[in-house]
């Protein structure tokens, strides 16, 4: 009877195909000792498939946090390397005398969801940015290095999207078919007590 929800595939990430139960009478042989056991177990299966869903769905939400932040900080970084670019063609044309002459970026950068400060950056000193790496953790990256780290994150980031996605459709597919093989034992068995009492 508990073979039935042994695995007979599985996807990518080793999560288990749910079985699809066609006739209840194949699976439940002997309905007075093995109904409960087998019930039970198809619940708690369901209830595993829940929780997966739930795990998945947390992950995709953090990656729909952490994508735009890292496409942010990627925009941020590629303005600050234009902006000293231009500075220093401007400069090398025009052989400016005057210090300071669009030599400064000012902007304003956000510190919370609602506050905003500003920042005026020495563009011939601009070298390098600090970037969070988690765990309270903030590491000094030359520019090139900081927009190669931040690509790189961003494609495992997309990447680990596509794979979440793709499990949480086969996570709802599962789901759906354990649904269904409880409803038919619960029928099935109601079927039975009926027929049972009737005679």
């Amino acid at each position: 009877m508990a073979e039935i929800l042994k695995p007979k595939k599985t996807n990518p990430r080793g999560i288990p195909e749910a079985p699809f139960i066609e006739k209840v009478d194949n699976v439940i042989k002997d309905p007075d000792n093995e109904f409960q056991s087998v019930m039970s177990q198809f619940q708690q299966r369901l209830q595993q498939y829940k929780y997966m869903e739930l795990s998945k769905q947390q992950q995709l939400a953090d990656l729909n946090i952490k994508i735009p932040d890292i496409e942010k900080n990627l925009t941020v970084i590629d303005q600050l390397k234009e902006s000293k670019r231009e500075a220093q063609e401007y400069e090398e044309e025009e052989d400016i005398e005057e210090e300071g002459k669009s030599k400064e970026l000012t902007f304003n950068y956000e510190l919370n969801d609602t506050l905003y400060n500003q920042a005026t950056v020495n563009l011939e000193k601009l070298d390098s940015v600090y970037l969070w790496l988690g765990a309270e953790v903030m590491l000094e990256y030359p520019l090139d290095e900081a927009i190669e780290l931040l690509n790189e994150r961003l494609t495992k980031s997309y990447e680990q999207k596509t794979i979440i996605e793709e499990d949480l459709e086969f996570l709802k597919e599962n789901i759906t078919t354990m649904e269904v093989n409880t409803a038919r034992l619960f029928n099935w068995d109601v079927e039975r007590r009926k027929k049972l009492t009737s005679k």
